[in-house]
């Protein structure tokens, strides 16, 4: 009997041990529970605040974006707007000006300024209403415009480099046959873009002074390739004459400021990249943010 009852109450203790054991493990479930969604709701809290500081510093690289295109192509058309002034002002007082090819008359200094600068203008413009107002078509006509121009920079850069010999050879022969126009009623410009060519340069002719010979038909060469200008110095005293070729000059002064020709070169490309890059930017951004909101 005592056995039997000792048996039975070990049974029950070890019932109650059981059941308390049960209650503390039902308690520490729910309190991990509790904590778990405590955690989750934190971290939604640090994420939706984390999101909220990348929209707030996202914003605020596009305001900064959209100000630097703005005050970018605004510097962009004025500079497109002088450039087209000093064409038209060309034009319109010294006539072709510079224009030194008989093949490509128009291609004068006036025209190439002139044409230029209202390329300058339209582009600036495009880039800065673009900027303004967020106008995705605006930006993309900018984008695709400025991106043809910069493939044909490239193109023309890359013809230059290949037809090189070719193209001395074709400048040389059509200087030479613009000289005969030299003096002539209706090339102003010509002529004077030839005088003022061998009084800075110091030379004569395109290749030589002899070229000269050909024109006046005579051992004559213009008064501007005198040493010391005076009226009709060049019908006399040939050991007073600049003797140098003119082509060989230009390219030699070219050769001696090539390091600033390629800092320029350079610097208009990456200009232009600039806003190639800002232009996408600002597109892209504008679609994810249509998109969003949809």
């Amino acid at each position: 009997m005592l056995r039997a009852e000792q048996e039975r109450e070990r049974e029950t203790e070890r019932g109650k041990g059981e059941r308390q054991r049960e209650s503390l493990w039902e308690g520490t479930t729910w309190e991990v529970s509790s904590y778990t969604e405590e955690e989750e709701e934190r971290v939604q809290r640090v994420r939706l605040k984390s999101e909220l500081r990348r929209c707030r510093m996202a914003e605020g690289c596009m305001m900064a974006l959209r100000y630097g295109m703005v005050f970018f192509n605004l510097l962009f058309w004025l500079g497109g707007c002088g450039i087209l002034g000093v064409g038209v002002w060309l034009s319109v007082t010294q006539g072709n000006f510079a224009t030194l090819s008989s093949s490509l008359p128009s291609l004068s200094a006036a025209n190439l300024l002139i044409a230029v600068g209202t390329i300058i203008m339209v582009i600036g413009c495009l880039g800065c209403v673009g900027a303004v107002k967020e106008s995705r078509p605006l930006l993309l006509t900018f984008f695709i415009l400025l991106l043809l121009i910069f493939f044909l920079e490239i193109l023309c850069i890359m013809l230059f480099f290949i037809y090189q010999d070719e193209i001395d050879h074709y400048a040389q022969s059509d200087l030479k046959k613009g000289l005969q126009l030299f003096g002539t009623e209706g090339n102003v410009g010509l002529t004077n873009a030839w005088m003022i060519v061998q009084t800075d340069f110091r030379c004569c002719g395109v290749t030589n002074h002899t070229d000269w010979f050909e024109v006046y038909n005579a051992s004559r060469v213009p008064d501007s390739c005198c040493l010391e200008y005076s009226d009709n110095c060049g019908l006399y005293n040939p050991g007073t004459w600049w003797t140098a070729p003119c082509y060989e000059r230009v390219k030699d002064w070219l050769n001696d400021n090539l390091v600033a020709l390629w800092i320029f070169a350079l610097c208009t490309a990456l200009t232009q990249i600039l806003g190639l890059v800002f232009s996408m930017t600002m597109f892209c951004q504008s679609v994810k943010v249509e998109t969003f909101y949809a």
